[in-house]
């Protein structure tokens, strides 16, 4: 390429050259470095135009009739005028209406005769790419994956804090890990569309799209510093992809500017690396300086201080505001935290079921990062830490909010071909009935995809409280990575956690206090009793309801034959096999029955006691004879 900042190109040979033509266009940097000026030329023969940004000429060339070398376009005039200032800022500060581009006028690289052909990226696709992200902590989520996949580069943090934005004081979002980093080619990449080396299972990212859709949806810009040491080159790049700067230019294709330092041994310091020429290092500091939060090269480069000798720092800035007018993101309202504006208004109410609800993290997750960040990972690293505005993000698994809970074996099936095997940890919530939550929790490799996902929807309350977890790798994520691709297995997922929750909810609805209609009436009268005893709430459950997971009435107790017990597994096995059937452990019967005892207290007669202890001597026996039929 010749002098300007560097073009996003997906198909070109970056060393080819356009062959030169009669109508060939001058593209040309200032040429004092590294301070950039504009050069005026009052005898230059072009037609008056306004005064661009320092570097501007290099970016954008002017067609001319005679190919006089200008690097900046001035108005004829005996007396050059003294510039002018930009107009004000175009860019619509609401995300969902800043999608309007206008084009001031063409690179004139695309018409010029012998000129290179490759694929072109109007600056317009930036935005549409960025609204594959509906929720602003999707995009967050999607920095965060970055900084764990740079654990396999030794990274033990990431750090997201507010930053103060020192051009007009406004806050940005900063994001910071000690990862490997990146050299001056691999920031290019990761600034450019489709690129990524990432192809391992143990990662999370794989598309190569998520930095750009992630940035773009929380702001206008974005300027990148990272820090890398590979092959034993210490070296420091610099990027700025800038949607203000390219519609306040008029751009029509996406331009980045990045500059890079290298580490000289012999002076102990960084100096400028040149890629290709002094001029076209100039031309981009000049933008950074002007279009950055940053209005020198010494405070560009004093964001390494705090970066140790390796790793990558993002800032985030003219953050979007939401439809009121208000930054979508809420930095005041909670100084350990990051909050979604509007978002967390509680709804005033004396009903301890609706409180409890809001205060779950099912309700919390949706306006409160530190809520959502704890959560979003199924394990999180050893020695890996998520710092957020000063203070650790404290894992929270969902399985510990569970009681009565089961592991389900579900095995996925592809072509007749069986996927590897899925646990699905299954339980009620503590505080059901009274908190109205349900649905599962749906990890890929490690990172939630769809939180409270819920499968069983009806109007009845079946499968109120029911929540579960499990790890979905047979199927796909979509872009954003806040729900899948609707595929047969995932269908077929769906139906199955279905299913899944409307069996767990018939063998264990009673325990909460609803009446079971499966359970003979004896039974029912029986739990109704227990639960007028004990309280409602689950939190004061009769202790013996804890020790197994098995049905805790006689009705719930079946009393079969050999013969009939046959016939009923191998109709049990049929049905596995089309639908997956559940399979349980009743591995504390003798507890159970010890624990009979403990009825006598809660006003049981003499008769009934012994005729649970007796019905569960036959489950027992019953069992082992099953295990018996299963292993021939």
């Amino acid at each position: 390429m010749s002098s300007g900042a560097e073009v996003i190109e997906l198909s070109s040979d970056e060393d080819e050259e356009p062959v030169p033509s009669t109508t060939a266009l001058a593209r040309r940097a200032p040429s004092s470095p590294p301070e950039v000026k504009p050069l005026l030329f009052a005898d230059a023969d072009v037609k008056p135009l306004l005064l661009y940004p320092p570097g501007y000429g290099a970016l954008v060339p002017v067609k001319t009739e005679e190919p006089v070398p200008v690097p900046v376009p001035v108005p004829v005039a005996t007396a050059s005028p003294p510039p002018r200032a930009l107009p004000p800022p175009r860019v619509c500060r609401q995300f969902w209406k800043s999608g309007d581009y206008v084009v001031a006028r063409r690179n004139p690289d695309a018409d010029a005769p012998g000129g290179r052909n490759r694929l072109r990226i109007n600056p317009k696709f930036l935005h549409s790419n960025a609204t594959s992200h509906k929720w602003a902590f999707g995009a967050i989520a999607e920095l965060l994956d970055n900084a764990i996949d740079e654990v396999n580069n030794g990274a033990t943090f990431v750090r997201v804090n507010k930053f103060k934005n020192p051009r007009d004081g406004n806050p940005s979002l900063l994001v910071q890990d000690d990862g490997g980093g990146m050299d001056p080619e691999a920031l290019r990449r990761c600034m450019s569309f489709g690129f990524s080396d990432k192809q391992s299972d143990a990662f999370i990212g794989q598309y190569g799209n998520g930095f750009k859709t992630s940035t773009m949806r929380l702001g206008a810009d974005v300027i990148v510093f990272t820090q890398n040491q590979n092959n034993g080159v210490a070296t420091r790049s610099i990027g700025l992809l800038s949607y203000t700067f390219l519609m306040e230019t008029g751009c029509d294709d996406v331009l980045v500017p990045t500059v890079d330092y290298q580490y000289d041994p012999t002076t102990a310091s960084y100096i400028q690396m040149l890629r290709h020429d002094q001029k076209l290092f100039s031309s981009n500091l000049g933008i950074l300086l002007k279009w950055s939060p940053f209005a020198s090269e010494a405070e560009l480069l004093k964001q390494f201080d705090d970066m140790g000798e390796h790793g990558t720092k993002i800032i985030v800035f003219n953050l979007w505001f939401n439809d009121d007018g208000d930054m979508e993101l809420d930095f005041n309202s909670d100084e350990k935290d990051i909050l979604i504006t509007g978002a967390h208004k509680k709804v005033k109410t004396n009903k301890l079921e609706k409180i409890a609800t809001q205060n779950y993290i099912s309700t919390r997750l949706r306006y409160s990062l530190r809520a959502y960040a704890s959560i979003l990972y199924l394990h999180i690293p050893d020695n890996f830490r998520i710092v957020l505005r000063g203070c650790d993000v404290e894992p929270h698994n969902i399985v510990n909010d569970l009681m009565y809970r089961e592991c389900v074996l579900y095995k996925p099936q592809i072509a007749g071909l069986t996927e590897s095997s899925v646990i699905t940890t299954i339980g009620f919530v503590k505080g059901a009935p009274d908190i109205d939550v349900q649905g599962f929790n749906v990890y890929h490799k490690n990172r939630l995809i769809s939180p409270f996902w819920k499968v069983a929807n009806n109007s009845y309350g079946k499968g109120r409280g029911v929540v579960g977890i499990l790890e979905a790798n047979f199927i796909k994520p979509t872009h954003d990575k806040q729900d899948f691709e609707k595929s047969n297995l995932y269908q077929r997922l769906e139906l199955r956690l279905k299913d899944m929750t409307y069996e767990y909810w018939g063998l264990h609805c009673h325990r909460l206090g609803y009446d079971n209609k499966s359970l003979s009436k004896a039974a029912r009268a029986l739990n109704r009793a227990n639960h007028m005893n004990a309280g409602s709430s689950p939190i004061s459950a009769p202790p013996r309801l804890l020790v197994a997971n098995i049905p805790t009435s006689s009705g719930g107790i079946p009393r079969l034959s050999a013969s009939a017990a046959r016939e009923k597994i191998n109709s049990l096995e049929s049905h596995s096999t089309n639908n997956m059937g559940l399979k349980r452990k009743f591995d504390s019967l003798c507890a159970m029955m010890d624990s009979a005892d403990d009825q006598d207290g809660q006003n049981h007669t003499d008769g009934v006691d012994v005729s649970q202890r007796k019905r569960f001597s036959e489950y027992r026996t019953l069992t082992l004879e099953n295990d018996k039929l299963r292993n021939e």
